[in-house]
């Protein structure tokens, strides 16, 4: 299937709607999306009400007050001064998105019903809330407003930090790239039902990225587990293009129960305005197993054949990054670095800290993780750019050191992982030229200050990491960095989150009032981090969701000589 085709400079699209922006685009410097405390109407395991949300006041916004970037000087050594905003240069500016979760929603091999089978799968709304009917709408208002931003200020380039499609499938993938390119999109699957009345199954011209941004792409466990969790085998790459719904036990308490036939899983009625949930439940309940249509489309991607999607695309670079991948690696290997402006010393390290498809176990597989291969690539890398005299920025899917040990996102403790977080702390230490790690998955705002081990005499050890929340769940925003030398030689990296403009009586208008109203009934409190979760210091609450913060870094004394040398030149 050629998806370059739909190239309207070369006469082969077909006119379809396409979704405007708000006129008006900010950031959250300058307004935020808000919302009054509802009374409790519905239980989180009733998420699936979607039609009853207006009845109980849920889903309804408006705008907030600004929120401010906060100075952050944690990395800086004991009495030294505040650096001066009067003279300083920019190095570069991009943004980053994440998590958008492209979502097959008429899949059926998917986990809806254990988000209301119990407690614990109440709180999961990655596996189910009703912001899945548009994914891809939202994508494309994201991509108009980073045009927009564009226009005032231009990216340098962009990252996406992982997790594009909600489940390994080809279609989610395709319409995830397409989007991006600015291709016709069909936003359904099967027999498409509804494509012709209900907003969230039309067909539609996506806006595409400004094709004078490049962006790049960074693997997340989505993107190569089924559901992001386990490893694809063959019940579950034959149960994507079945015709029959899937059916499975609780694997959110036990992984191991995939092989139970307890229950369907169900999937969303596209006919539907609200995308009812069907042929979910007990399997007991059923006279005969559900049926679908059929899609071959919706068959499960390797990470190789992931990788070679990005290769299909009329937007640059060519492969989006990888076809920067060193040869001699095994396929799938999805590490590779790029520097942005070849007159500025900033290299971009783009890392897989995502688990193995092979590693044998059979947990949920949402934890950082890094093998040998992968591990004496990074170290390689981070030598080199110290040698070259480079500033680098790691970009990962998996956030470092921001959950409790053993957790499902915390960094894995296995024999099978080549780095402990220790070993891998004190490696990133080792490199005074590191600024940041930018990561996703956590769908979280949050930075983190990692102080140097020494900072009074060596404070150039210190590195910020930015995490960045879902594009698919509240509050459905991406991040732009702004790097920039100061006058006394330190960099400050300017991060700032920025909601999706959207268009009232859009799809993409409709899915912030769905999100509004999941984080209203289910009342997740880590969005605006709860400090019991993570007692860090450095990690600020989130009171809309947003952080954002101006963070300053000490650079070493080669580092200095050779950036005035640039600020002279330059």
């Amino acid at each position: 299937m050629n998806h370059v085709e739909n190239d309207p400079e070369a006469g082969h699209a077909q006119k379809k709607a396409s979704y405007p922006i708000s006129a008006d685009v900010f950031t959250t410097l300058q307004q935020t999306v808000a919302f009054d405390p509802v009374p409790p109407g519905l239980h989180p395991m009733e998420l699936l009400k979607v039609a009853q949300y207006e009845k109980f006041g849920y889903g309804k916004w408006k705008v907030g007050v600004p929120l401010p970037a906060e100075l952050r000087t944690d990395l800086l050594p004991p009495g030294h001064s505040i650096p001066s905003k009067l003279t300083r240069k920019m190095l570069l500016r991009f943004f980053a998105m994440t998590d958008i979760h492209i979502t097959d929603k008429e899949s059926p091999s998917q986990l809806i019903y254990l988000q209301q089978l119990n407690s614990r799968g109440a709180q999961v709304t990655s596996i189910y809330s009703p912001v899945m009917l548009y994914t891809t709408q939202v994508l494309d208002a994201a991509v108009q407003t980073m045009n927009a931003l564009h226009r005032q200020i231009p990216f340098d380039f962009g990252l996406s930090l992982g997790d594009v499609c909600n489940s390994t499938q080809f279609n989610e993938t395709r319409w995830y790239i397409d989007v991006l390119d600015g291709n016709n999109i069909t936003p359904c699957s099967g027999a498409c039902t509804g494509a012709d009345s209900i907003d969230y199954q039309k067909p539609y011209r996506a806006a595409g990225l400004d094709r004078a941004i490049p962006w790049y792409q960074v693997l997340g466990n989505h993107d190569h587990f089924w559901i992001g969790s386990l490893p694809v085998n063959d019940f579950l790459r034959r149960s994507c293009v079945s015709d029959t719904v899937l059916a499975m036990g609780d694997v959110l308490s036990n992984p191991k129960n995939l092989a139970r036939p307890d229950y369907y899983m169900g999937f969303l009625d596209g006919s539907t305005p609200y995308g009812d949930i069907v042929a979910a439940g007990p399997v007991g309940n059923h006279h005969t197993p559900p049926k679908v249509a059929p899609d071959q489309d919706r068959r499960s991607l390797s990470k190789g054949e992931w990788m070679k999607e990005f290769f299909s695309t009329r937007s640059a670079p060519k492969g989006h990054g990888f076809d920067l991948v060193e040869p001699g690696h095994e396929e799938g290997f999805a590490c590779y670095s790029f520097v942005p402006k070849a007159d500025v010393p900033i290299k971009v390290i783009v890392l897989d800290d995502t688990r193995r498809d092979d590693d044998g176990s059979d947990d949920i597989h949402g934890h950082g993780h890094l093998d040998a291969d992968r591990y004496a690539w990074l170290k390689r890398e981070l030598a080199a750019g110290d040698a070259a005299g480079q500033l680098m920025i790691i970009a990962a899917h998996v956030p470092i050191g921001v959950m409790p040990s053993r957790s499902q996102m915390e960094w894995w403790e296995s024999p099978l992982n080549a780095v402990t977080l220790p070993e891998l702390l004190e490696e990133l230490h080792g490199h005074p030229n590191l600024l940041l790690w930018v990561a996703g998955h956590r769908h979280l705002n949050t930075i983190k200050a990692f102080v140097s081990p020494d900072p009074a005499n060596a404070p150039e050890k210190g590195f910020w990491q930015v995490e960045t929340s879902s594009l698919r769940d509240f509050p459905q925003q991406f991040r732009t960095f702004d790097i920039q030398l100061n006058g006394d030689l330190t960099v400050s990296i300017r991060a700032v989150n920025v909601d999706t403009a959207v268009a009232e009586g859009t799809p993409a208008a409709k899915s912030r009032h769905y999100a509004v109203a999941t984080q209203q009934i289910v009342n997740n409190k880590a969005i605006y981090q709860d400090p019991s979760m993570m007692p860090d210091p450095s990690i600020r609450p989130m009171p809309t969701g947003s952080y954002n913060a101006e963070l300053v870094k000490c650079l070493s004394k080669e580092m200095q000589a050779k950036m005035l040398k640039y600020l002279q030149a330059t």
